[in-house]
């Protein structure tokens, strides 16, 4: 079991020392700095990206607050204007049953106006229809008991009394 790899001789444990050492010495020189470079920007950039994700979260909760509230307004808004619908169709509602009774009684009151003036055409057409006939029947009496002279005296006689008395 002479292998130099599993078991290496002093000038093969030297040069590998020597070999590594060079390595670290260039890595050190400028592959760290390099490395260690790139790992502060990656972190600077991660840790920027947390902070515009924190702020976006934020500015995101202030949105949707204010969209809450803007909805919230809207809703308002609506039921003002739903509000202030439902008032003014009950006042147009209320304005029309009111002209409508208004118009109502003003038809009604004509018409009992047209009603008493019938009535007291009616009544006075009527009366004279009455007193024609009472005057045609009075003239047909008269003519038949003033046919006969004893009657029309008796008769002249007795209103002239009544006349007295009254």
């Amino acid at each position: 079991m002479n292998n130099p790899l599993i078991n290496p001789g002093l000038g093969t444990f030297f040069w590998m020392l020597v070999s590594f050492g060079i390595l670290v010495f260039i890595l050190g020189k400028w592959g760290w700095p390099m490395l260690l470079k790139s790992l502060k920007k990656r972190e600077e950039a991660i840790a920027e990206s947390l902070n515009a994700a924190e702020k976006a979260r934020i500015e995101m909760s202030k949105l949707v607050a204010h969209n809450e509230e803007l909805l919230r307004q809207a809703q308002r808004e609506r039921e003002e204007m739903l509000s202030s619908a439902r008032l003014t169709s009950e006042e147009i509602k209320e304005k029309a049953r009111i002209d409508a009774t208004e118009e109502a009684n003003r038809i009604v009151e004509s018409a009992r106006k047209n009603i008493e003036f019938e009535k007291l055409k009616a009544m006075h057409e009527l009366k004279n229809q009455i007193a024609v006939l009472s005057i045609e029947i009075a003239e047909k009496l008269m003519k038949a008991e003033l046919s006969d002279k004893q009657k029309a005296d008796d008769l002249v006689r007795k209103e002239l009394e009544n006349a007295n008395l009254n």
